[in-house]
């Protein structure tokens, strides 16, 4: 069964930060959408990620040396573990003569030191400190051997189908790859899985007491020059050339719940530019562009019923279906008044129903195109138990009849 439902009047603006779906392989924002700037680099993607749309690209698909931001796994496993409790913030790490002699960036601590797991975490983000990530690899894996075959496990667990860790720092080593695409899948899984510790990213400066004063800049220069950028890694080989994964949220009125102004974040991953210089410029260059040729139009609100269907042998008469966040699309700035939706779902719906049970999708189609833009599952927002033996009997009397 099909149901067509128009999108709300006046909706133009943005929703708050969420990833509506685990994959990003939502189409980008269709045909009639503006001309992507001329972007200095091998590859490239821009991200909705309120929307979870992709609003430009280039060559995604293609392998890559991810270079540092290969940490960003590190990061992903090492928050893991603090969020599971298996280590604390304060918990404190040695140094061994690896981590110590590891050659490229380094936070500079040394064997006789035991290391704050949260100094590290800084050390690894902030200064892109391949010590300290040795360090942490070997304490959460055990071994940094150990530890890659974690990073292996887990990027496949989060559907990164083109990538093979060798090393958690990201020094070039053969087979040591990724791509665009899968980069986009880890930045967006990692800031949602770990938003209370995500904020590392976003720190200017940083170094470990009784260390040197040197390399304590965060290299992501974006932090200095736009104050909505909040994240998350740069990364630079000869192989790799000058790498960046930015992100950005910014605020806009009467997208929020109860009238608030809502964010929207946007994320643009360059690859393989020639320059410290150009990887920001080309990443600003991409979400500003993100922002001004792109509105996101909130659909529905979190928990906002779409359509609530009939229930049959139900102890309620009907389901809500929608989503427990909102309903976000991106679409070229000045086309929201465009937006159609229809809802696809089974007929009969027949309870019982658990909360979060996906039942149908939301479509989104933008003017005469039939062709989805967007389609979004949607889940019973309540549980709908099943009625008693006369509900159920009667119920199947009716469906008979009918």
């Amino acid at each position: 069964m099909q149901c067509f439902l128009k999108a709300p009047a006046g909706l133009r603006g943005l929703a708050a930060t969420f990833v509506l779906l685990v994959s990003v392989a939502l189409p980008a924002a269709h045909a009639q959408a503006p001309q992507v700037p001329e972007i200095a680099a091998r590859s490239y993607l821009l991200l909705d990620v309120t929307a979870n749309q992709i609003l430009a690209a280039k060559d995604i698909d293609s392998p890559v040396e991810p270079a540092s931001l290969t940490k960003l796994m590190t990061e992903y496993l090492v928050f893991d573990a603090l969020k599971s409790k298996k280590i604390t913030l304060q918990q404190t790490f040695g140094v061994s003569q690896r981590a110590w002699k590891m050659p490229g960036s380094r936070m500079f601590i040394d064997p006789k030191m035991q290391v704050p797991v949260e100094d590290l975490i800084k050390g690894m983000i902030v200064q892109s400190g391949n010590d300290a990530t040795m360090a942490l690899a070997e304490g959460v894996g055990g071994t940094a051997e150990h530890f890659v075959e974690l990073m292996n496990q887990q990027a496949k667990a989060l559907g990164m189908k083109s990538t093979s860790y060798k090393n958690p720092e990201g020094l070039t080593e053969a087979g040591h790859i990724t791509t665009a695409r899968d980069l986009s899948i880890l930045s967006t899984r990692l800031m949602s899985d770990f938003p209370d510790y995500i904020g590392y990213s976003a720190i200017k400066k940083y170094r470990y007491p009784g260390t040197p004063a040197t390399n304590d800049t965060n290299r992501n220069t974006l932090l200095f020059r736009d104050p909505t950028v909040d994240g998350l890694k740069t990364g630079h080989t000869n192989a790799a050339g000058y790498c960046m994964i930015a992100t950005a949220k910014r605020e806009f009125p009467n997208l929020g719940a109860a009238g608030k102004p809502g964010g929207r974040r946007l994320l643009a991953i360059v690859l393989g530019t020639t320059s410290d210089s150009a990887r920001a410029t080309e990443s600003q260059k991409l979400l500003n562009w993100g922002y001004t040729a792109f509105e996101a139009v909130k659909l529905f609100d979190a928990g906002q019923a779409v359509v609530t269907p009939a229930v049959w042998k139900g102890k309620d008469a009907v389901v809500k279906l929608g989503r427990p966040e909102a309903i976000v699309v991106a679409v070229t700035a000045g086309s929201a008044s465009r937006l159609k939706t229809q809802v696809a779902r089974p007929e009969p719906l027949v309870a019982p129903f658990k909360k979060g049970q996906p039942v149908g999708s939301l479509k989104i189609m933008l003017g005469d195109n039939p062709a989805p833009m967007a389609e979004v599952p949607l889940v019973a927002l309540e549980t709908v138990e099943e009625a008693g033996i006369m509900g159920r009997a009667w119920d199947s009397i009716r469906l008979w009849i009918k």
